[in-house]
C-alpha cells in the first residue's frame, strides 16, 4: 500500500478588489510626482553655507572685499581711525605746550628789555673803547662826550629795544596761533592769554624807553658848557 506524502497548507489570500489596487497606484503615482518638484525647487547646496539675507550661489559684498585683498582685516578702518585721532590730540598738546612756553618766553623778554642784559653792556663798553680811541690824539669836549658816552648809551638801548620788539611779536603770536593751523578740541587756556598779555605790554614798554633813550627824548646828554660851568 502506498504512502500519501502530506501536501504544504496554503494560506488562503485575501481577494484583492480592483478598485482598492487603483488607488494605491495613484497615490504612489502623487507621492511621487510632489516629490520630484521638491528637489527640483531645492538647489543642490551641500558644504555650502550661505549668509542670511541673502540668496544661495549670489557673491556678497565681504566676499567680493575678501577676493579683491584677502588679507584685509575688518576692523584695520577703525583702528587707524583711532590712530588718526590720537594723533590729532598729541598734535593739539604739543602746540598748546609751545604756546604756553612761548607765552613765558614773552615776558621773560620783555623784563630784559625793561632792566637790560650783559650783551647790552659789552655793545655799551664797546662804543666806550671806539670812543676813546678816536680821542685818544685830542678832541673837543663835545666830541669826547658823543663819542664815549652818547654812543655807549644808543647802543645799550639800542639791545633792549631789541628784546622788547621780540618780545611783543612773541606775545602776539601766542594769541593769534588759534586762528591758523588745525583747529583745536579744547581752547586755549586763561593763563597762557594773560601771560601772552603780559609779554605784549612789558614789550611796547621796552621798546618806547629804548626809542626815548635812543633818540634822546627822556634824557639829552650832557652839553660841554653845562659842564663847564659845573666846574
Amino acid at each position: 500500500m502506498r504512502e500519501m506524502n502530506p501536501t504544504t497548507p496554503t494560506t488562503p489570500t485575501a481577494p484583492v478588489a480592483e478598485g482598492d489596487e487603483e488607488k494605491k497606484t495613484a497615490k504612489k503615482a502623487v507621492t511621487d510626482t510632489a516629490g520630484a518638484k521638491d528637489a527640483a525647487a531645492r538647489p543642490d547646496t551641500a558644504g555650502q553655507h550661505d549668509e542670511p539675507g541673502t540668496e544661495s550661489g549670489e557673491p556678497t559684498d565681504r566676499d567680493a572685499d575678501a577676493d579683491a585683498d584677502p588679507d584685509a582685516d575688518p576692523d584695520a578702518a577703525e583702528q587707524d581711525f583711532d590712530l588718526d585721532l590720537d594723533d590729532d590730540e598729541s598734535d593739539n598738546e604739543s602746540a598748546g605746550l609751545g604756546t604756553a612756553a612761548a607765552a613765558v618766553v614773552s615776558v621773560g623778554l620783555g623784563i630784559v628789555s625793561l632792566t637790560g642784559a650783559w650783551s647790552g653792556r659789552v655793545a655799551a663798553e664797546r662804543e666806550t673803547l671806539i670812543g676813546q680811541i678816536k680821542t685818544s690824539s685830542g678832541g673837543s669836549a663835545a666830541q669826547q662826550i658823543s663819542e664815549i658816552y652818547g654812543d655807549a648809551w644808543h647802543a645799550t638801548a639800542l639791545v633792549n629795544g631789541l628784546f622788547g620788539l621780540v618780545a611783543l611779536l612773541v606775545g602776539i603770536y601766542v594769541l593769534v596761533r588759534p586762528a591758523f593751523g588745525v583747529p583745536s578740541a579744547r581752547p586755549q587756556a586763561g593763563w597762557v592769554r594773560a601771560v601772552a598779555m603780559g609779554g605784549i605790554a612789558l614789550g611796547v614798554i621796552g621798546v618806547l624807553i629804548s626809542v626815548g633813550m635812543y633818540f634822546d627824548l627822556i634824557v639829552a646828554l650832557p652839553t660841554a658848557a653845562a659842564a663847564a660851568t659845573g666846574s
